[in-house]
């Protein structure tokens, strides 16, 4: 119902009260890294990445514009390159992360494979690098330490593989190149932390990055084939033998 002091409210231009976008935008709960140093909740995420991430992708997963994490991004790749950065660190709430501003003269040269311990303000090359890969960015063991990785996993951490594991290093072998969300569609399960096992062992490698979706297929090892004693993946054994065909029907319980 209308009443004359509406009326002449409206009348007067006064406008009538409103929900404010202010209010409905701060009923939103803060997102996890609204009040993290952008470098250090990328370097975060990428630590955990079992595949490249698009900077669309990082930008969402830290709360912050793409032009932001491109030159974070930057900054880590000269971080870990051990060369100064681009015109120095800024602070948090730049989007930049802290200790980043050194001096070029103090870089470690891009070419050395041994780093003492830093003077103030030296930088050092890190054993990992940040590499651009298919359309995206992985943090990556540094190639001149490659033997050095291979050499603890597999004589100095010899572990036996679980069964999880060896279920997906078989659907691996018998359908490659398969992609890591493809292996999960299979096992019904999630596979990201089996699959990363299985690459550091060295028993399945990547074999080329969908230009499309950016998902990364993966395929068996040579290193495989030696410790399976056979010198093609066509010497594995056929698995229809192994499956039920189905003429006693299926039964989801064992």
């Amino acid at each position: 119902m209308t009443t004359d002091t509406d009326t002449n409210a409206s009348a007067a231009g006064t406008p009538a009260p409103a929900e404010s976008a202010t209010s409905v935008t701060d009923a939103r709960p803060p997102h996890a890294a609204a009040h993290l140093d952008v470098d250090r909740a990328l370097e975060a995420v990428l630590m955990v990445a079992d595949e490249p991430q698009s900077l669309v992708h990082l930008a969402t997963a830290v709360d912050r514009p793409v032009s932001v994490v491109r030159q974070a991004i930057e900054r880590l790749v000269a971080d870990y390159d051990g060369v100064a950065p681009y015109g120095g660190g800024a602070g948090a709430g730049d989007g930049a992360g802290a200790g980043v501003g050194d001096a070029a003269g103090d870089a470690v040269a891009p070419g050395s494979t041994t780093a003492s311990a830093p003077a103030s303000g030296r930088r050092v090359r890190r054993g990992f690098e940040l590499r651009e890969v298919g359309g995206g960015w992985r943090i990556y063991v540094r190639g001149e330490y490659d033997d050095v990785v291979r050499d603890y996993v597999l004589t100095q951490n010899p572990t036996k593989l679980s069964q999880a594991a060896l279920e997906t290093l078989a659907v691996i072998a018998y359908k490659q190149p398969i992609s890591r969300g493809a292996v999960a569609a299979i096992r019904a399960v999630n596979v990201d932390s089996v699959v990363r096992t299985l690459l550091a062992r060295g028993l399945i490698s990547e074999v080329y990055t969908d230009s499309e979706t950016g998902a990364i297929h993966y395929g068996t090892s040579d290193l495989l084939l030696s410790q399976l004693g056979i010198n093609s993946i066509d010497e594995l054994p056929p698995i229809s033998p192994l499956l039920a065909d189905g003429a006693e029907g299926f039964h989801d319980g064992p």
